[in-house]
């Protein structure tokens, strides 16, 4: 296997665009990323698009905008790991030498989507037992599992909202740019117990892309090109609970075990993480699997500050996050998570998300993050999960 960089990333801002179809938005993204790696549409070998949606001839319909060289093209759909995976596909492609630049492309048009999730198959449908399979219900049973089993309090988890909003607004491609204090969050309408209505990612439309290609070739383009360490892809095992309730943990802890076996880190050598904040309570969740902090110790991280940039509760925010802190806990690791704002603030149009998260960390890689660059960033996560089911994630070195 060879090793794999990436030269050129691009997102749009997320938000609606009544006014242009998916493969507009994603072909600006596309160009934007051709450009930021300093090459042109004949460079590259293969179009790798992912789009939920759309996904029957999206690459194609892509190429009609940007340029049709009659290069293969590849359409991935994989819930909300759709763009991830299609970058997958593209990091194999090159490591494998079949190839040795090519382009993923992570694409979706929502509008005004609402609730996400569905009964499914009847005859395997969870709808009856648990009450709903929405995805605001799993994600809010979830965390009231981890605060039965723990005693993580609704506030801790309102926390990674008020941390990712404020993130949002030094970011200028965030869908919503707003601070919202713990107050606010907690106060908020309610959606699915304990998550409010500003801990829940809003969906809309977007485009991310990401130029793909061989540590040898991207020598030709640029001198410091970022590492694309690890491309792990999971999906459930079978565990007994899913037979009752969705199992939103396994698949990332399998996946995280894994990526950094492949990139030879771990948890604490990250200085940043990208992780699949769908719901406030999510990623809680996930700060546990992947191995950030300690089962249990969830609540206790994001009070700490750990998580946020730099590495400490804003005083602003200070007489909030007081009562909730355990002054004895230690951080196992002080990566900052979602600096993007994550997608309670940045959006989730659900293709385009893991492509996205890619380029966030990329652009603080190189120290082009702007007010919101992680200092000193040298290794980063991007993680999405997918149900039902599918996990992503992907490490970044300088």
């Amino acid at each position: 296997m060879r090793e794999v960089a990436i030269i050129g990333v691009s997102m749009i801002k997320f938000g609606r665009y009544p006014d242009r179809d998916f493969s507009q938005l994603a072909a600006q993204a596309g160009l934007d990323a051709l450009k930021d790696a300093g090459a042109q549409m004949k460079d590259i070998e293969a179009l790798y698009s992912g789009n939920l949606y759309t996904t029957s001839g999206s690459g194609q319909r892509i190429l009609q905008q940007m340029g049709q060289t009659g290069i293969p093209v590849v359409n991935v759909a994989n819930a909300c790991a759709t763009g991830s995976t299609a970058l997958r596909e593209a990091f194999f492609a090159v490591a494998s030498g079949a190839y040795d630049i090519v382009m993923a492309v992570g694409s979706e048009q929502m509008g005004k989507q609402g609730l996400l999730g569905s009964r499914g198959d009847p005859a395997t449908s969870l709808e009856g037992r648990v009450g709903s399979y929405m995805m605001p219900a799993v994600f809010g049973m979830a965390g009231m599992e981890h605060a039965r089993e723990y005693g993580t309090q609704n506030e801790h988890f309102a926390l990674a909202s008020v941390k990712n909003h404020w993130h949002s607004t030094m970011n200028p491609l965030a869908q919503y740019q707003k601070e919202s204090p713990l107050d606010e969050v907690m106060n908020a309408r309610m959606i699915a117990y304990p998550n409010t209505l500003l801990m829940c990612c809003p969906t809309g439309d977007g485009a991310a892309a990401a130029v793909v290609c061989s540590m040898e070739k991207a020598r030709q383009f640029t001198t410091q090109p970022i590492k694309l360490a690890a491309s792990v892809l999971t999906s459930d095992p079978f565990v007994d609970r899913g037979l009752t309730l969705p199992d939103i943990n396994t698949l990332t802890r399998n996946a995280a075990r894994i990526a950094y076996e492949q990139a030879g880190v771990g948890p604490e050598d990250l200085s940043q993480v990208e992780l699949h904040d769908c719901f406030a309570t999510a990623e809680l969740l996930h700060y546990e699997n992947l191995g950030l902090c300690g089962d249990g110790e969830a609540g206790k991280h994001v009070a700490s500050g750990a998580p946020w940039i730099g590495n400490k509760i804003p005083t602003k925010y200070e007489e909030d996050v007081a009562p909730y802190a355990d002054k004895t806990y230690q951080p196992k690791t002080k990566a900052v998570v979602n600096a993007s704002g994550g997608l309670l603030s940045k959006g989730h149009p659900l293709g385009a998300t893991g492509v996205a998260n890619v380029a966030e960390i990329v652009w603080h890689l190189r120290g082009q993050a702007g007010a919101r660059q992680v200092e000193g960033s040298k290794v980063g996560l991007a993680h999405v999960i997918g149900l039902c089911s599918a996990c992503t994630i992907n490490i970044l070195t300088k």
